[in-house]
């Protein structure tokens, strides 16, 4: 019997190599080598649907047939999707074990069933597992068909038959594909697994739903690949010990990507969150030092939060510096500008700083509630509880101006704000936001003044 020809793969790009890299000569990341058994040649690729031929055609001649969206029922789940499912999309969902990925696809599966049948297939949990799940969900549907099996081929020939509008795949690392000899999971597999999977769907012109692993850095398991193979990449974030659910687009073919649904997992499932800026600021305590206000942008959605900071004496010959939900180079670029151009004796305390929450914050206007807090904790004097703090802090200590004001305004206004520290700039229009007095500070300095940290 002939040796079986083996193939180094790599677990980042897919790119395979008849010998064995310490660097992949593809993508160039160290170490990713997986020694796989190369797949047979013959007989086409492993699970491929065979599609039927055509024949290229002028793009002018060609007619273009709006695709309808599957809307969900969760105003969150629909708007990071940009306005519902493609009926024809194929969607792939990452996320840590138990963050609630198999939860939100089968509550999705539920309200996709108006539109025609919906196959779950399930590699992890047997029918029955899923049943109770869905049991305790209140999720129980005629057309919503539940099907536990791994090999990929079978499961695709079942779908043939059921004609689905939706198919859901949980999860393409646990599916294999019976021509390779290499187990489930591995490059060569969910390369496989994922090409048969869409394939399919394109075919018979249904929506693919896909939950992904991710690795211990929270990347996608697998091949990089993967990501470019589907239209749409969602990954699901949250603490586990923790309600509060974020679900961002990193990629999509058919909305934006700078959108993120907010949910909270509850007994019956994950319920979306309807105003956010509430959540985050519920269990904020007046006139505490160390605490102040920002209004962050994620996508089109301003959002409220608190930054809390803890300024402490240190024993330590190197102060520690730890930012949660914030960017800690940001927050060591702050805690410079603040001792240099403000005099601020910083080096011989530690500094800690969290975004109350859950929330992980990358927008830059939040960079004066950030030192305006550190300041406060520092001085141990709190700030207005109804002042909000906008804008970027650059390395000679100005305040920069930052975008979509007017819907930041807005939304402090809604919440019973009634003044706003912004950089100078264009007056917003006159609207709702015109209730809070705008504060224009040119640099760090006047806004400290103007708060009365100053001194």
């Amino acid at each position: 019997m002939a040796k079986a020809k083996t193939m180094f793969f790599c677990s980042d790009c897919g790119g395979s190599s008849a010998k064995w890299f310490g660097r992949c000569p593809h993508c160039g990341a160290w170490n990713t080598a997986v020694e796989e058994v190369a797949p047979d040649s013959g007989g086409g690729k492993p699970g491929q649907v065979q599609m039927a031929a055509v024949k290229p055609q002028p793009l002018n001649k060609l007619a273009v047939d709006k695709c309808p969206r599957y809307t969900l029922g969760m105003a969150e789940l629909d708007n990071v999707l940009g306005g519902g499912l493609h009926a024809e999309g194929s969607l792939l969902l990452g996320g840590e074990p138990g963050i609630g990925k198999s939860t939100l696809l089968l509550q999705a599966a539920q309200a996709a069933a108006k539109y025609g049948q919906v196959l779950y297939i399930s590699g992890e949990e047997s029918a029955q597992q899923i049943a109770e799940r869905a049991l305790r969900l209140n999720v129980m549907c005629d057309n919503v068909y539940l099907l536990a099996q791994t090999d990929i081929t079978a499961a695709l020939q079942q779908a043939a038959e059921l004609t689905p509008a939706l198919i859901i795949i949980d999860s393409v690392q646990a599916a294999y594909v019976p021509e390779l000899d290499s187990a489930a999971g591995s490059v060569p597999q969910v390369r496989a697994v994922a090409a048969a999977a869409i394939a399919f769907a394109r075919l018979k012109r249904c929506a693919l739903m896909l939950i992904g692993h991710v690795t211990k850095e929270g990347q996608l398991a697998g091949p990089r690949i993967l990501e470019h193979m589907v239209d749409t990449v969602l990954y699901f974030e949250g603490e586990r010990y923790n309600s509060l659910r974020l679900l961002r687009a990193i990629k999509n073919r058919f909305g934006s990507t700078n959108e993120i649904g907010v949910f909270e997992m509850g007994e019956m499932g994950l319920q979306p969150l309807s105003s956010p800026s509430a959540y985050f600021l519920q269990q904020r305590q007046s006139r505490i030092s160390g605490s102040a206000v920002a209004c962050v942008m994620q996508g089109s959605r301003p959002l409220l939060v608190e930054a809390q900071a803890l300024v402490a004496p240190s024993s330590f010959a190197n102060p520690r510096r730890q930012a949660l939900g914030f960017d800690y180079s940001r927050l060591l670029m702050i805690i410079a500008v603040l001792e240099r151009k403000l005099g601020l004796p910083l080096g011989n305390r530690d500094v800690y700083l969290n975004i109350a929450g859950g929330l992980r914050v990358d927008d830059p206007a939040a960079d004066l509630a950030a030192a305006a807090a550190i300041v406060s904790s520092f001085k141990d004097q709190a700030l207005e509880d109804n002042i909000l703090l906008l804008g970027e802090i650059g390395l000679l200590g100005e305040l920069r101006s930052i975008g979509q004001e007017e819907k930041r305004l807005k939304e402090a206004a809604a919440f019973g704000f009634k003044a706003a520290v912004v950089p100078p700039g264009k007056r917003a229009p006159s609207t709702r936001a015109a209730a809070l007095k705008r504060l224009e500070t040119a640099d760090l300095a006047q806004a400290l003044r103007v708060l009365s940290l100053s001194g």
